[in-house]
């Protein structure tokens, strides 16, 4: 079977928990969605 990407979709991103399981899901290689109330966080 060849390899399937993953994807992750993250709330919060910015902060706390939100931020930690980012971290966490980009070390694993997913692809990731991430949402948080300001654009400006994001970056």
């Amino acid at each position: 079977m060849a390899d399937q990407q993953k994807t992750a979709l993250i709330t919060g991103a910015t902060s706390g928990i939100g931020r930690e399981l980012a971290k966490l899901f980009a070390q694993d290689k997913y692809n990731l969605v991430i949402v948080a109330r300001s654009q400006d966080e994001l970056t």
